[in-house]
């Protein structure tokens, strides 16, 4: 793989981190016993009842951000371990390079396009 290509997804996915982990610490707490995982915090609005459901279809839908956040956070620092390991860019099903333009579009991916085909018509 190009080195200034590789280059560019690194920083690009350590500033996609970073916005990430901003974007938790708004509403969440990172959990002190389980690694790489946050709790949404309960809102709190009032004591009105208006108030309390506000309250409920906040947090319930700051779990909804706060799971697909951790998702993304946790696949962003795979990659950046496959890059640190020199092994990005490898398909981690059959082993062979994974194109550089589904890279730069899906930095994440850990899969080239004919296995990701197999593994989502199954």
């Amino acid at each position: 793989m190009n080195k200034e290509i590789l280059e560019k997804i690194k920083n690009d996915l350590l500033i996609r981190k970073q916005q990430i982990e901003k974007d938790l610490a708004g509403f969440t707490k990172k959990d002190e016993f389980i690694k790489d995982n946050y709790r949404s915090e309960f809102p709190d609005f009032g004591d009105k009842e208006d108030e309390n459901a506000e309250e409920i279809a906040t947090y319930t839908d700051n779990l909804s951000v706060e799971f697909s956040l951790e998702k993304t956070l946790r696949d962003i620092k795979n990659a950046l371990e496959r890059i640190d390991k020199g092994d990005y860019g490898k398909c981690a099903y059959c082993g062979k390079e994974i194109a550089e333009e589904r890279l730069l579009a899906r930095p994440t991916s850990n899969a080239c396009i004919e296995c990701k085909e197999k593994l989502t018509s199954q």
